[in-house]
């Protein structure tokens, strides 16, 4: 397979960024990787564009690779990306994106990139948005080599994004031909929570068909529009203290048993009121705790949408953020107003291969930001939340910056190094090689678990 990587970084082939990709491919050598650094030399591709179009047509993948500026791309990507659109001429290639920042607004320059794709036809693979220091660890590292293993396994079963503009067939539903298909069913369960008391239609009753024929688990339909709730949630926090609700409709049995004890979890809904529903927001204020306890985390989720949800931006993020706040990965979304045959399909191909690989990407903002607002206050008031505050400590949540103050004083060092016109004379440019160094000792020992 054919990699351009667009490298988007001012700092060219010094970029931090730029590091997991070399990281990647020392371990895929299978694969050939073609870097053109677009942040680096933008001035002169735009005035020789021509000589990059050679490398665009080759190209089975185009990997943009770039730090996060300012809530999105370099400006320099974003002007190659400008050039790129004039041209044309790239429909039907697969893409995907890399990243680094400290996740502050990672999202929104995700988002950017993925609405770019849709523009020039290109099918977009979710990409990977990591931490800058995340390649020297060994999670990060990882998660870098789990995530190229995704965009190979998308690439070869075509579970990836459809361009915008392509024409969508009609929902067929389940057909004599799908029954026939229907594959061999391995260990584990998906437990599908649904609200199914506005599907008159059955539009949502099929969608659950489909994707219970097409998925290769077990799954099991937890219908909440017919559980006996004794009413809302109350807000008394009694379920942060000791960890039981004050009704006793055996709702926490009923979460944990049918729910929770699943390895993967679906959300089936229609839309109403630009929301899930009235039902669905009962269920989810019951297991209150749950929002800044997560204990499915780690557990790969999707949805099956009844509804026009491509105008409904703000149920769109609320869906993404709950995956990322509670450390579930998003498999997918299949909405019944396109392609909903193919994205049931593709949703269960996706949930299958998280479990598979046990396939967890790192969180983006919604997941950091969120959950250092939930750290921080578990940590103030765990004299109240003694179960969250349990839950923190077990699970290392309480990573407080203050912790850190060998980094803190090298900064200093480094600070007062940069105040001195003498020695920022005499740094230079070599401010960004040295900042490499920690990185060329990640790729030594990847080169070196290569050569054995």
């Amino acid at each position: 397979m054919n990699v351009l990587v667009l490298n988007g970084a001012p700092a060219g082939k010094n970029s931090i960024t730029l590091q997991t990709v070399g990281f990647i491919e020392k371990h895929f050598p299978m694969d050939t990787f073609e870097v053109l650094h677009v942040g680096q030399r933008i001035h002169a591709l735009e005035k020789d564009f021509d000589s990059c179009v050679p490398l665009l047509e080759k190209a089975d993948l185009i990997l943009f690779c770039y730090p996060v500026y300012t809530f999105l791309v370099p400006s320099q990507l974003h002007r190659f990306i400008e050039m790129m659109k004039e041209h044309g001429g790239l429909e039907g290639k697969y893409a995907t994106q890399l990243s680094t920042s400290l996740h502050f607004y990672d999202i929104t320059a995700h988002r950017f990139i993925q609405d770019i794709c849709a523009d020039m036809g290109l099918r977009y693979i979710r990409g990977l948005s990591a931490d800058m220091e995340d390649l020297l660890k060994e999670r990060g590292q990882k998660e870098a080599l789990d995530f190229y293993r995704f965009v190979r396994w998308s690439m070869q079963t075509g579970c990836a994004g459809i361009p915008e503009e392509e024409e969508r067939a009609p929902f067929t539903g389940v057909t004599a031909k799908d029954a026939e298909e229907e594959a061999e069913k391995k260990e584990g369960t998906v437990a599908i929570v649904a609200d199914l008391s506005d599907d008159a239609d059955g539009r949502l009753s099929a969608m659950i068909h489909r994707f219970t024929q097409k998925t290769d688990r077990q799954v099991r339909v937890a219908d909440i529009g017919q559980f006996p709730f004794a009413g809302g949630c109350l807000g008394c926090f009694r379920c942060a203290a000791d960890g039981t609700c004050v009704y006793k409709d055996g709702f926490d049995r009923y979460l944990r048993e049918q729910i929770q004890s699943a390895d993967a979890i679906v959300y089936a809904y229609s839309i109403k009121d630009h929301s899930m529903g009235y039902r669905f927001k009962l269920f989810d204020d019951r297991q209150f705790c749950n929002g800044h306890r997560t204990v499915t985390m780690g557990k790969p989720v999707g949805y099956l949408v009844d509804g026009a949800l491509s105008r409904e931006e703000n149920l769109r993020t609320l869906m993404e953020a709950r995956a990322q706040v509670g450390g579930n990965f998003l498999a997918g979304t299949a909405c019944d107003e396109k392609d909903p045959d193919g994205e049931i399909d593709r949703l269960a191909q996706t949930l299958g291969y998280a479990l598979d690989e046990d396939y967890q990407p790192p969180k983006n903002f919604y997941g950091v930001g969120g959950m250092k607002v939930f750290r921080d206050l578990i940590w103030q008031m765990q004299g109240l939340m003694r179960e969250d505050h349990r839950f923190y400590k077990k699970h290392g949540f309480y990573d407080f910056p203050q912790k850190r103050r060998g980094r803190m004083m090298a900064m200093y060092l480094v600070g007062g190094m940069m105040r001195s016109k003498k020695l920022r004379g005499k740094i230079g440019g070599k401010m960004t090689e040295g900042m490499l160094l920690p990185y060329r000792k990640a790729m030594e020992k990847a080169e070196k678990r290569g050569e054995k």
